[in-house]
C-alpha cells in the first residue's frame, strides 16, 4: 500500500472543493486545480467560509480550521500536480472531458502516482484505457455534500491493482469515510439503484400521478427519506441525473433505464435544479 501525503484535486466545484476540504482537515497536503480562475477563487474561498463556520459552531477549533486551509494550495496549472501521490478528478460528468483529463494527468503526474475519478457512473476501465497506468486507476465516488456524507464508493477497473485499490480505501477511511467496494458496471451500486428511482419519480410527475410537491412529501413521509426524489434530483443537478441515466441506458441496453422525456425537456430548457435556481422546484439563487 502506497504512502499518500500530497493529494491533487481536479475541479474546484461542489464536489472538488468538498473533497479538498476533507482531505486537508485529515492532514493531507492538497493542491486544488481548476481551469477557470473564477471557479478556483470561489471554491477556495468557499472552503475557508465552511471551515470558519464550523469553528464558530464548535465543530473544530479556529486553529485547526486555519491549519487545514493552509494545507490547500490553489492553482490554474495542471502541471502543478506532477508530484502528487494521488490525484482525484472531480470534473463535470462528461465522458470525453474525463478521458481528456486523464490523458493529460497520465503525462504530467509522476509514474507511481495513483489517479482516481469521482465519477458517479462512467466506466473506470474506459477511463484507465486512456492512460498507460491502468493498474493505478480507480474510482472514488464521494457523496454530496462531501464534508457531511460518510460514504465513498470505491470502483475497481478491470486492471486496477490490489495495491491501488487498498490505497484509495485507506485514504477514504483516513478521511473519516466508510469505503464500500463496487464492480465497474454502469452506475456502480449507488446510482444503479438511486437514479432509476429518481427517473420513476419524474415519470410519475410526467404522467400526472401527483404534483412534484406531493411526490416528494409522499416519499419523505411514506418511506422516511430525508429528501424527496425530485428535490434530490434538483440537489444533484438534473443535467447530471440525465447524464447518469444515459450511461445506464446505453451501458445496460434495457428500456427500464430510458430517461423520462420530461427530464430531457427540463435539461434542454436549462432547468438544472438548485445550482441555477429552477428545476422541479424553484429556489433562491
Amino acid at each position: 500500500m502506497k504512502n499518500i501525503q500530497l493529494i491533487g484535486i481536479v475541479g474546484a466545484g461542489q464536489m472538488g472543493r468538498g473533497i479538498a476540504q476533507v482531505a486537508a482537515q485529515t492532514g493531507y497536503e492538497v493542491i486544488l486545480f481548476d481551469a477557470f480562475k473564477n471557479s478556483l477563487d470561489f471554491g477556495h474561498s468557499f472552503i475557508k467560509t465552511q471551515l470558519d463556520k464550523g469553528a464558530e459552531k464548535g465543530k473544530w477549533s479556529s486553529d485547526d480550521a486555519g491549519k487545514a486551509y493552509a494545507r490547500i494550495k490553489p492553482t490554474l496549472e495542471l502541471t502543478d500536480l506532477k508530484n502528487c501521490d494521488l490525484v482525484i478528478e472531480a470534473a463535470t460528468e462528461k465522458r470525453d472531458l474525463k478521458f481528456d483529463i486523464f490523458k493529460k494527468l497520465d503525462e504530467i503526474v509522476k509514474p507511481e502516482g495513483i489517479l482516481a475519478s469521482n465519477t458517479s457512473s462512467i466506466s473506470i476501465t474506459e477511463i484507465a484505457a486512456n492512460t498507460k497506468r491502468a493498474d493505478k486507476i480507480a474510482g472514488m465516488h464521494f457523496m454530496n455534500p462531501v464534508p457531511v456524507m460518510k460514504l465513498v464508493e470505491g470502483i475497481r477497473g478491470l486492471e486496477t491493482s490490489d495495491e491501488t485499490f487498498n490505497t484509495v480505501a485507506a485514504v477514504s477511511e483516513k478521511m473519516g469515510k466508510t469505503f464500500v467496494r463496487a464492480q465497474d458496471y454502469p452506475g456502480f451500486a449507488v446510482n444503479r439503484i438511486l437514479m432509476p428511482m429518481i427517473n420513476e419519480a419524474v415519470y410519475a410527475l410526467y404522467e400526472g400521478v401527483a404534483s412534484a410537491k406531493d411526490i416528494d412529501t409522499a416519499m419523505k413521509l411514506g418511506t422516511n427519506q430525508p429528501m424527496g426524489p425530485l428535490e434530490l434530483a434538483d440537489f444533484i443537478g438534473l443535467d447530471t441525473c440525465l447524464a447518469i441515466m444515459n450511461v445506464l441506458h446505453d451501458g445496460l441496453a434495457d428500456t427500464k433505464y430510458r430517461p423520462c422525456p420530461l427530464l430531457r425537456q427540463y435539461v434542454a430548457a436549462g432547468r438544472f435544479g438548485r445550482k441555477n435556481g429552477k428545476g422541479f422546484h424553484t429556489y433562491d439563487k
